[in-house]
């Protein structure tokens, strides 16, 4: 199995022919291609640079949904393995992408080779089951909310909680006003209304989504224990009081524990090797580009950071055969 370092010395070795600029594209190409030919199903990547601390454009976005309508160009379904890793963001993108998903492919196979995270977690969700390693993790699900006086981020949840705080201070003791008016000061009108619809958003969509595919063998044959499967596990992703922090990472057999179906990457060892491969030459075509989502076709769509580019690189196409030559004169 070629490993990060082997990678890297793969993509170094093809920069003299090619300008002196590692060929990343052509790499990262030749194996999603060889995963194609060993599974015969469409393949689709989506990754961003998120792990090397704060960048823009790394988020999930409506965005996103011009690179794929950009890489379902020319694929035939109805079998798909989706890569993503991802730092999640916005649920209502998530949810476009799904549907839109599967508006083309009927059997999702959804890879996660290191961590995809929140809004990326509910897309995971959505496959009809997903292949993680040892190390891989998906995250909560809980919405989180910038809070505009600092900055930071703050779950929802904790949002209602702090004010049901205080209203039941408040009227232990009413002298206590004092102290919390600053505090829900900070709250904007109809903001613990927007709390409730956006957990409702997160909470509706994975219930929806793994009652319809992942269990929906069990759907068809008991539909409302395939609706109380799938509601239990939406509400384990989704409590912010279950999980230490948004940021934790939930692995496979915390995730089989709520009827996830996971199958482990080390399993297949060819299957392994392949997506590894992948893995390691997307996360290496990072940098400059923060934003990759492509087809083992060749179709690219990629965000640079440099003025937050847009780059498109069209599907190669085969080279123009020669004429066959006349027959010879009788």
């Amino acid at each position: 199995m070629p490993t990060w370092g082997e990678i890297l010395v793969e993509l170094n070795a093809t920069a003299p022919a090619n300008g002196g600029r590692p060929d990343f594209d052509g790499v990262r190409r030749k194996y999603l291609r060889q995963l194609n030919q060993l599974t015969h199903r469409d393949v689709i990547v989506y990754y961003a640079d998120w792990m090397r601390g704060p960048r823009p454009n790394t988020s999930i976005d409506l965005g996103d949904m011009q690179g794929m309508m950009e890489v379902f160009h020319g694929l035939t379904g109805p079998n798909l393995d989706l890569f993503i890793h991802s730092p999640g963001g916005s649920g209502e993108a998530a949810r476009s992408i799904v549907q839109y998903l599967r508006t083309k492919f009927d059997d999702i196979r959804v890879f996660v080779p290191l961590a995809a995270m929140s809004a990326a977690t509910m897309i995971a969700l959505a496959g009809d089951r997903i292949v993680m390693g040892k190390h891989s993790q998906l995250g909560p699900i809980d919405p989180q909310l910038v809070w505009p006086k600092t900055q930071l981020l703050a779950p929802m949840g904790s949002i209602k909680d702090q004010f049901e705080r205080a209203k039941a201070e408040i009227k232990k003791d009413p002298d206590a006003i004092g102290a919390w008016i600053p505090i829900l000061e900070s709250y904007a009108p109809a903001l613990l209304i927007e709390c409730e619809r956006a957990e409702k958003l997160s909470k509706g969509l994975v219930k929806e989504w793994l009652a319809a595919y992942m269990f929906k063998a069990l759907t068809a044959t008991n539909r409302a224990a395939a609706e109380k499967k799938a509601g239990d596990a939406a509400e384990f992703f989704a409590s912010y009081k279950q999980h230490s922090s948004h940021g934790v990472g939930i692995y496979r057999d915390e995730a089989r524990k709520h009827g996830i179906v996971i199958d482990d990457l080390e399993t297949d060892a060819t299957l392994q090797d392949a997506v590894l491969s992948i893995h390691h030459a997307e996360l290496l075509s990072l940098g400059g580009t923060v934003k990759i989502i492509e087809n083992h076709l060749g179709k690219t769509f990629a965000i640079q950071i440099a003025a937050m580019q847009v780059q498109l690189a069209p599907q190669p196409q085969p080279a123009p055969q020669s004429p066959p030559a006349p027959p010879p004169a009788p």
